[in-house]
């Protein structure tokens, strides 16, 4: 398993995808910006780019005459996403703290970037993962559906936060207002993002396996 991840990392994408979170990250600078959208950038741009090359190169074919069995093919490609996931998070992380540091009395409208809204962005990806990977596993090959039932359920619960967090008082002071400084909160919802990112994924690794068991290459 761990020779195929070698084999997606260097063969299946392109060394564009390992920099581009730096790229997209850069927008956590942007003052009071709608966040949500930089994490976004990896379901929208870069899971259609890295599986329509997957499609263009036969990549199904290639990996089927390799002496591995299907649960490894699997594997390596949910840890691929989860690998690519993780760079984006960190990265955006990252250029978020900066962010916080640069505009530190900064009225938000939308939410702050705290440790709270991380594991929001987590939940988000998880929601993602478990649609884009079990749909994509019914074929293996057709990418088109799975991208976009999987990318509107990310929107989805991303309206659906900021919405929330427009709304209601409390869930605005929490991200936006005096609760946003509180560490024993946030990080307990990012601590709950992990673990429902990890459980969600988990769910549409085991899904996909079934399904792929089914697909006759």
């Amino acid at each position: 398993m761990y020779n195929l991840l070698l084999k997606e990392v260097r063969l299946g994408v392109n060394p564009f995808f390992f920099v581009l979170p730096f790229i997209t990250g850069a927008l956590m600078l942007i003052p009071g910006w709608l966040y949500f959208i930089v994490p976004l950038y990896f379901c929208m741009i870069t899971i259609p780019n890295i599986f329509g090359g997957y499609k263009s190169q036969n990549d199904l074919m290639f990996t089927s005459m390799l002496p591995v069995n299907k649960k490894n093919v699997v594997q390596a490609k949910v840890l691929l996403i989860v690998l690519l996931e993780v760079l984006h998070v960190i990265t955006a992380m990252i250029y978020g703290k900066i962010s916080l540091s640069l505009y530190p009395h900064l009225n938000y409208i939308f939410f702050k970037p705290t440790p709270g809204f991380w594991g929001l962005t987590l939940i988000m990806l998880a929601l993602f993962n478990l649609f884009f990977i079990s749909m994509y596993y019914k074929t293996a090959y057709k990418y088109g559906a799975a991208t976009l039932v999987a990318s509107t359920a990310a929107v989805l619960f991303a309206g659906g936060a900021e919405w929330l967090g427009i709304q209601n008082q409390f869930v605005s002071d929490l991200f936006k207002g005096s609760g946003s400084g509180d560490g024993l909160i946030h990080y307990s919802i990012l601590l709950t993002g992990v673990l429902i990112f990890a459980a969600l994924t988990f769910i549409a690794y085991r899904i996909a396996y079934q399904r792929f068991k089914k697909v006759e290459v």
